[in-house]
């Protein structure tokens, strides 16, 4: 919570002197009238007028630590030492900068009385009436509380003012520095889609080059042949995500096409010549596509499905099954046995986490798990992921 505190400048040398330069010009001039009549009529108090001023003048220097106690005790010498009035009147100032109205009120009565005990103490001459007296001493108390006021309102608008700047400014770098992390973490996914997908096809043909001992010399040089192409579609993924993640400005759209529904076919296509067995239906209602980002969102999807096939069933077929039309949107349903065929793939478990961030994203839902196997035997316990999309995600 702010306190007036707060709107408080640091004051600089400069600043300092400047302001007891003008206390100790008015100072002098509210004391010269009477210095003469001091000097000769009442030595004690000349003597008194120049101590209380000087200690005056050295107490407001902790005025701003204890602004009441320092005023208070500054107002209280004022019918004792005309020489006092510029710190007296440098205090005042000083606490009405504070805007605190209990404080304003209590130092203006207590500057009125001290005015009044001033003229009935000090050897003035009689010649104004009192009531002009009276007048002045009320104008010049007000006009000091109120340039303190002026002051502080001032201040406080120049920290409020600076303050709002300072927390745009904050604003500002905090929605960069989220959009950098929401840009890297898409990339991450698009990378962990793209790389799993590509890495899960290596060593599946790597694993068959383990196990197969009957493949002849050409088969193993296609075999190589694919795990060098798929090794290199690896290498120029990562590299291109690298480059994006070096840049100390954030991170920056992927360069080149986006996978979307078109791309669906022939993802499977390729998966299928690496030697997975798939079966694909596709009940889509003809005519025009899903919009790109659903249409991207489904290529992920399957690609993640059959990249988690290829790891964790290898050899078990992999059912895909796409239905839906603009009005009711788009399922997916992907269906594969568990328990098949021999992997040493390691999975990190965040694919499908990131297929349900991705998913919901675009308004849709995702689940998956695993279907118990019938208790005949017939069905054998089987692994589904189902999905789906609104048809205008985007």
């Amino acid at each position: 919570m702010e306190s007036p505190d707060d709107h408080q400048p640091p004051l600089r040398w400069w600043s300092h002197l400047w302001r007891y330069l003008l206390a100790t010009a008015i100072g002098l001039v509210v004391w010269l009238p009477v210095v003469e009549a001091q000097a000769e009529e009442r030595p004690l108090l000349f003597w008194l007028d120049i101590v209380l001023g000087v200690a005056v003048g050295v107490l407001v220097l902790w005025r701003r630590r204890w602004p009441m106690t320092i005023a208070v005790i500054a107002v209280l010498a004022t019918p004792f030492s005309s020489l006092a009035a510029g710190p007296i009147t440098l205090a005042t100032v000083s606490l009405a900068t504070r805007r605190s109205w209990w404080q304003v009120v209590t130092i203006g009565a207590l500057s009125l009385l001290g005015t009044w005990a001033y003229y009935e103490l000090q050897p003035v001459t009689d010649s104004e009436p009192t009531w002009l007296i009276s007048l002045f001493s009320v104008l010049a108390v007000s006009a000091t509380l109120g340039w303190g006021l002026y002051i502080g309102s001032r201040r406080e608008l120049l920290w409020t003012l600076r303050q709002r700047a300072e927390t745009a400014e904050a604003e500002r770098d905090l929605r960069a520095t989220q959009a950098r992390s929401n840009e890297r973490a898409r990339i991450a996914r698009e990378m962990h889609d793209v790389l799993a997908h590509r890495i899960s096809q290596i060593s599946m043909h790597a694993g068959a080059l383990t196990f197969r001992e009957d493949l002849s010399a050409e088969e193993m040089r296609s075999s190589a042949a694919v795990i060098q192409t798929k090794a290199h579609e690896a290498l120029t993924d990562l590299r291109e995500v690298l480059g994006v993640l070096r840049d100390d400005l954030g991170g920056g759209p992927l360069t080149g096409p986006q996978p979307t529904y078109c791309d669906v076919l022939e993802l499977i296509e390729d998966a299928r010549n690496a030697g997975t067995t798939i079966e694909y239906d596709d009940r889509l209602a003809e005519g025009e596509p899903p919009p790109a980002g659903v249409g991207r969102t489904m290529f992920r999807i399957v690609q993640e499905g059959i990249t988690n096939a290829s790891k964790h069933a290898p050899a078990a077929a992999l059912s895909i099954r796409l239905s839906g039309d603009a009005e009711a949107g788009i399922e997916l349903m992907l269906r594969n046995a568990v328990g098949f065929g021999p992997t040493r793939t390691p999975g990190s478990g965040l694919g499908l986490v990131g297929l349900s961030e991705r998913a919901e994203l675009r308004g849709g839902t995702l689940a998956h798990g695993v279907e118990a196997a019938s208790p005949d035997g017939q069905r054998p316990a089987t692994f589904v992921l189902r999905a789906w999309l609104p048809w205008s995600g985007d």
